[in-house]
């Protein structure tokens, strides 16, 4: 990481706070890649505060600006209409303590939804498709959904999984993030409403501590339509982030759930840092942060801002 000041001229000084700072709350952050004085500056006409800018940072392409003012939740659709991502740092969670991420996986760790591709290949993509928004808006419980769609690939040969996986697009940000986390001592775990087929693929290609999802069934080549064993639902998630802090002795304080869908809330809730990614309208109401235009590096991005804080309140 390097200062603003250091890498980016354009920031007056001027902006940048003299004074050592004492309070240890009231601080919010803004954030993207494109991130520049004008849109600062009409980011504070919109609010209509003259914030005071503490620190500025480059991470993984993005720049960061922490801010310290009264920031009221409209604030956080200012900067959308801008396409900068914002976020009031009201977590412990930071990058340089070792923590535990669980990642939600399907439109979060990867750019689709893995079964709605396998639909299309079985010739029952539109009736799938339809269910999985309807689950994802939170508006059908979450498993009866996913036995509604996966009973439509009844007869389905097996090799269709393979084909899907040859081309699975993984989100833009998740090896830099994986990595960089990693530097740092972090277990990172995926816990998915999709399927193992994907997720074991994934905690092997990216070296992960550890993943959960649902197992198709299958017999002699031919997907039964049926799901074998538990399903993992919302309240299961929720259950592994708490259970993979213990075994890793993690401080609950520094664990972080991210994901896009309502099956993802309850996991996000139990976190002391929950964020939406991309998310679905629902799930970014309930949110407590909301990432709407950085890639998965928007995480480094939140969690760089707590250890900045410390190094302003020393």
């Amino acid at each position: 990481m390097q200062t603003i000041l250091q890498k980016f001229p354009h920031f007056p000084t001027a902006l940048l706070s003299e004074q050592k700072v004492v309070e240890k709350n009231g601080y919010s952050i803004l954030f993207s890649s494109q991130l520049n004085l004008e849109k600062l500056m009409l980011f504070q006409q919109k609010c209509g505060e003259n914030f005071q800018v503490l620190d500025g940072w480059e991470i993984a392409n993005n720049i960061v600006l922490l801010i310290q003012g009264e920031f009221n939740p409209e604030f956080i659709a200012y900067a959308h209409e801008l396409q900068v991502d914002a976020a009031v740092i009201n977590f412990h969670a930071k990058l340089s303590q070792a923590g535990l991420l669980v990642m939600d996986m399907d439109s979060t760790a990867i750019k689709i939804e893995c079964i709605d591709e396998i639909a299309k290949l079985a010739g029952t993509g539109e009736e799938v498709s339809a269910i999985t928004a309807a689950a994802m808006r939170g508006e059908l419980d979450f498993e009866q959904s996913l036995r509604r769609r996966v009973g439509t690939l009844k007869g389905a040969k097996e090799s269709i999984l393979g084909d899907v996986r040859r081309n699975l697009p993984l989100m833009e940000g998740l090896t830099q993030t994986v990595s960089e986390l990693q530097k740092y001592g972090w277990k990172i775990a995926i816990a998915s409403g999709g399927f193992t087929y994907f997720a074991d693929y994934l905690k092997d290609m990216l070296g992960l501590d550890y993943a959960v999802s649902n197992q198709f069934d299958i017999v002699d080549g031919i997907l039964t339509g049926k799901v074998k064993g538990d399903i993992v639902h919302a309240q299961y998630k929720a259950k592994v982030l708490q259970q993979l802090a213990e075994q890793f002795n993690i401080d609950p304080k520094n664990t972080v759930a991210i994901g896009d869908g309502a099956n993802d809330l309850a996991m996000m809730s139990v976190a002391n840092l929950g964020a939406a990614f991309h998310a679905k309208p629902k799930v970014q109401q309930q949110a407590q942060v909301v990432v709407n235009f950085a890639d998965l590096t928007g995480l480094l991005c939140l969690l760089s801002a707590s250890d900045r804080i410390n190094n302003l309140t020393k």
